[in-house]
Order: C-alpha cells, then sequence, then structure tokens
C-alpha cells in the first residue's frame, strides 16, 4: 500500500461516532448547508418502507432536522414500492418524469443522475432501499465530514458484511464478491490511491451536489467504481472519506446477476483507463435447460450520461 494510502486511512477514516448527531446539527445550522437523501429503489416494497421511517423518525423532527428532503427515485417497480414508500412519508419521484425529452436507460446510474434534477439539497446521500435492519447512522454518518470539514467532498459508508452463502472464507471487513474479484484488484493496479476505501462498490454514500454534477455517470452497475474514480481525479484523494457504521444487511444476488455487475464494472474501469474507441462488449452465460447447456448472451452497460452540469433543464433550475 502507498504511503500516501496509510496516512489517508489514519486521518481520514472515520467511525459515525466520532461525530454525534448534535455536533452534525450545529454545523448544519452555521454552515446553511441542506441536505437531500435518494434512495433508488426498483421492487423493494418489502424494506423501503422501514429505511423511510427511520430516516424520518431519527433525522427528520423538529428536534433534530438533520435531513431536508427524502426521495424515493422509482424505477419502474411492478410491485407496491412507491405506495409503501409514499405512506411512510416519502415523497416519490418516477424516474421516467425526470427530463423526459431524454428515454431513460436501464439501470441504478440513470436513477442516481436523474435524482440530481429531483432533488435541491448541497449534500446528496445515497441509500441502496434493500437494507434490512437499517440504522440512521448510515446517513448520519456519511453526511457528517460533509457538514463538518469544508474540505472533504464525498464520503463512502464501510460497514461489515454478514456471512453470504456461497461467499466461502468472507468474513468481517470484506467486501462481496465482485469487490474482492473485480472492483479490488482493479483499483490496487490502476487507482492504488483508491486502495484504502473498504467497500468501494457500496451503494451508501454522500457527496457536495458541486461534485456530483461535474461527474459522468455510467448508468448501469459501474456507477459507484466510476463515480470513485473521477471523483479522485476531480478533486483528489485528500478530498475523499471513508466512515464505519456498522453492519450492512441487504438481498444478495445470485451468481448470474453478479456475472453481469463484474462486466459492466470491467468495462467502466477499461473506459476510464483508455477512453477510446471500444468494441461494445456483450457477456455470455449459460442456464441449463431440458437439452443441456444454453447460451444466453446480453450486452454489458456501457452507457454514461454526462455531467448534470451540461444539461440545459439543470443550468435553468440552477439560474432561477
Amino acid at each position: 500500500m502507498l504511503e500516501e494510502v496509510e496516512s489517508w486511512l489514519t486521518s481520514h477514516s472515520w467511525s459515525a461516532a466520532d461525530r454525534p448527531l448534535g455536533q452534525l446539527l450545529e454545523a448544519k445550522r452555521q454552515t446553511g448547508r441542506t441536505v437531500s437523501v435518494v434512495l433508488p429503489a426498483l421492487d423493494e416494497e418489502a424494506t423501503v418502507g422501514a429505511i423511510v421511517t427511520t430516516i424520518r423518525d431519527a433525522l427528520m423532527t423538529d428536534a433534530l432536522p438533520l435531513v431536508d428532503e427524502l426521495v424515493v427515485l422509482d424505477s419502474g417497480s411492478t410491485d407496491r414500492t412507491a405506495e409503501v414508500a409514499a405512506a411512510a412519508g416519502a415523497r416519490v419521484v418516477p424516474r421516467d418524469s425526470i427530463l423526459p425529452r431524454l428515454p431513460a436507460l436501464p439501470g441504478k446510474g440513470e436513477v442516481l443522475w436523474r435524482s440530481l434534477l429531483a432533488t435541491t439539497g448541497d449534500i446528496i446521500c445515497f441509500i441502496d432501499a434493500d437494507l434490512r435492519e437499517f440504522s440512521a447512522a448510515f446517513v448520519s454518518g456519511i453526511i457528517g465530514p460533509l457538514l463538518t470539514d469544508p474540505d472533504i467532498q464525498f464520503v463512502k459508508a464501510m460497514y461489515d458484511r454478514p456471512l453470504e452463502t456461497g461467499d466461502e472464507g468472507a468474513g468481517a471487513g470484506q467486501g462481496g464478491r465482485v469487490t474482492e474479484l473485480v472492483a479490488r484488484p482493479l483499483l490496487n493496479l490502476h487507482w492504488p490511491q483508491l486502495a484504502g476505501f473498504v467497500q468501494p462498490l457500496g451503494g451508501e454514500y454522500a457527496a457536495r451536489r458541486s461534485l456530483l454534477e461535474r461527474l459522468p455517470f455510467p448508468v448501469g452497475y459501474g456507477v459507484e467504481l466510476g463515480l470513485l474514480v473521477d471523483s479522485l481525479h476531480t478533486v483528489g484523494l485528500d478530498a475523499l472519506a471513508q466512515v464505519d457504521v456498522g453492519v450492512r444487511k441487504h438481498r444478495h444476488q445470485g451468481g448470474q446477476a453478479l456475472g453481469r455487475m463484474a462486466a459492466a464494472i470491467y468495462r467502466t474501469a477499461q473506459l476510464r483507463l483508455t477512453r477510446g474507441h471500444l468494441v461494445r462488449p456483450r457477456l455470455t452465460q449459460f442456464d441449463r435447460g431440458d437439452e443441456g447447456f444454453v447460451p444466453r448472451t446480453t450486452d454489458v452497460d456501457t452507457e454514461e450520461r454526462p455531467p448534470m452540469a451540461e444539461i440545459p433543464e439543470y443550468a435553468a433550475r440552477r439560474a432561477a
């Protein structure tokens, strides 16, 4: 590990408990910064309501108004996600209602990109909507450095992950299979300054709007790696940080879904390494059918949305 990264781990890695809620509220009052929390959601009726309720009860009260805006951005759910989220007190925004002149592309990154137009906060906090036993420390922990330190611009959550079925050898502090087999090797080899991030692909992170609006957003699974790498190049390692928020429990995906995720993440890294002309990649996987293995080929997510600051509708809203 680079000496620079060892120093960064000491100076830019914290616990959520390091910044009590009272300290955060006072910092928020002094700076006037506003906070938006965004939950990208697709068919998450089983978990989204509890997450929204926890945030509202803990961080959006008269006594502790730490979060100003809580948005569930629904990317086409066919279950009761929108209804459950609204009943719990979130503002639900359909993905396709934002920037309707651009047909929406499938993928989480597309939803996060559009959320910049659906929110107003100076600080934007992204939280995955499939978390179980959710703690408000996921939010307060990662917005804390952004409220108290003007030099910090991007904060990732770090956490323990309970052992998954099929994750032989996984333990506390380790990432998932795609993190350990794809993302961490890529970062260590090509962006060693980012080797200190415990959960580089985690879906819980917060950043200043002024940074996010300058970054391109991969529309699919590569969005977390893309934003992390581009933030490093845009503002430097000392503007990045991570906060320990405890334990993360969520719905785990099957092996083939993880394969598609890994391919998209590799492609995102490849684009940032070359920025040249590349053939659109495809991924072939296999399902067992009645007569043996059947190949199934899909396109790998490669589309990226431009920095939101370049979108006329966003510029017009900011100027208003």
